[in-house]
């Protein structure tokens, strides 16, 4: 009997599953903002916010406990110190899920999770390359 087990199984098996969950993970902490399936930011963002509580902690163990789940150390390094202080004072509730539509190729709804404050962000701008001279 399967009593009080409540998981997304996202119709793959355990080993795929969490390597997309860890994946997701590493992508939302590293760019703030993730487009995908509403059923995957559903299923992505206990596991995120359970990241940021550690990071808030800023230990040795939650360190650990950080590189075991999250893809890069660039993002671990980032997530204790960026994103454990600018959750300091909030007690949950680190994301946001935003419904944008079907997917035109096979209809599944999509979402877009965010973090807690990156519509604040302003993107980086791309420089662009010099035109050549003219009239040479």
């Amino acid at each position: 009997m399967r009593h009080q087990v409540k998981r997304y199984q996202l119709r793959r098996n355990t080993s795929h599953r969490r390597a997309l969950l860890r994946n997701l993970v590493t992508s939302l902490l590293e760019k703030e903002r993730v487009r995908t399936t509403l059923a995957k930011a559903k299923a992505v963002r206990p596991v995120t916010e359970k990241m940021i509580t550690i990071g808030k902690k800023n230990t040795l163990a939650g360190r650990r406990q950080a590189l075991a789940y999250i893809m890069k150390e660039s993002v671990v390094q980032k997530l204790f110190t960026e994103l454990g202080p600018r959750f300091k004072e909030r007690p949950g509730g680190y994301t946001r899920i935003v419904k944008l539509g079907l997917r035109s190729g096979d209809g599944a709804q999509m979402a877009m999770i965010e973090l807690l404050g990156a519509e604040y962000k302003k993107k980086a701008k791309k420089k662009e390359k010099a035109s050549p001279k003219e009239g040479k």
